[in-house]
């Protein structure tokens, strides 16, 4: 979705009203107090997504805008934005927190509770709203972290700030297959941020225990095609021991070998199942899901499905002979 909203044409009468529709609708529900007179106000709005990444970038005369108890109340989905400054000043106060944001700076505040951003000479702004649910952060850490100034002085807020300014204005990543490419180390990147604006707080630490798990399994996933995925590699990518790795999937009830084998296993299912696999070698699909041995897939296949890797592509492939 991308649109693109300018009040210059319209009547000064129907601004006001065309911003606020504008916003509730496609960004958040928001009180929006503008400065100059219906005729000098001046909005230039552009909305975009990319996959759960909602953007909204404005350039505006001078306004308050103002996320209330009750329209925080309203909400049923929290968000978290991320506001980017690109020119100009603006204050955020969230959670008995109060930023004051110059260009190349940004801040977090979420929607489940009430905000104030004042933008007394004009706005230039980045606005990226991420599901509250995707970032993964303990209450606490985000709640610290909330209408705090992220500054180029932290390196991993300067590397945010540059990498979200450039993701807010690349127009091609609202394709699926881009967005979905991106999604993941855009949240990632943020998370990073905030674990690291703690510092050595031990906040900062709880933020990365509480997601070691979470990433773990995403990591695992992720490579599940990987020839090589094994303990050691899992580890090595999330900086812990094997034996701590195993313990933590122990604690989960995952012994690694199984959910490897049975997780690539369901997706060789899917995939055999699907139009396109007459066209390829039973061996094939085993091996880009990490089977070597295409005996040893035949035999697994048919202990977890009762039926062989064959069979089971002939059953959903009957109007066509499939390959060998």
């Amino acid at each position: 979705m991308s649109m693109t909203l300018d009040t210059s044409p319209m009547p000064a009468g129907d601004r006001e009203e065309a911003v606020r529709h504008a916003v509730w609708e496609s960004v958040v529900r928001i009180d929006i107090d503008h400065h100059p007179s219906p005729e000098e106000i001046s909005v230039k709005v552009k909305l975009n997504t990319v996959g759960s990444i909602g953007i909204c970038s404005g350039q505006a005369t001078g306004l308050t805008i103002r996320r209330t108890q009750r329209l925080a109340q309203e909400d049923t989905e929290p968000f978290v934005f991320l506001g980017l400054q690109m020119t100009g000043t603006s204050l955020a106060a969230q959670n008995d927190n109060q930023a004051v944001l110059k260009p190349g700076e940004f801040v977090l505040y979420e929607t489940s509770r009430p905000y104030t951003l004042a933008f007394d000479t004009g706005v230039d702004h980045h606005f990226l709203r991420f599901p509250r649910a995707a970032l993964e952060l303990p209450e606490r850490s985000l709640r610290e972290m909330t209408a705090v100034t992220f500054a180029p002085d932290n390196p991993v807020a300067a590397l945010a700030f540059a990498y979200f300014s450039r993701l807010a204005v690349t127009d091609g990543l609202h394709h699926e297959r881009h967005a979905q490419a991106v999604r993941e180390p855009s949240i990632e990147l943020l998370r990073a941020a905030v674990v690291s604006q703690l510092g050595e707080s031990p906040l900062a630490q709880e933020s990365l225990e509480a997601t070691l798990n979470l990433r773990i399994m995403r990591y695992m996933r992720e490579h599940l095609c990987d020839r090589e995925l094994s303990a050691a590699q899992i580890a090595s990518a999330h900086n812990i021991s094997v034996r701590r790795l195993y313990t933590l999937l122990a604690e989960s009830g995952i012994t690694l070998g199984d959910w490897i084998r049975s997780h690539r296993l369901e997706a060789c299912h899917r995939e055999l199942a699907t139009p396109n696999a007459r066209y390829r070698t039973i061996a094939s699909i085993g091996r880009s899901w990490g089977f070597i041995d295409a005996a040893h897939f035949s035999r697994v296949f048919k202990q977890a499905y009762g039926l062989s890797p064959r069979a089971w592509r002939d059953l959903n492939h009957t109007a066509s002979p499939p390959c060998a």
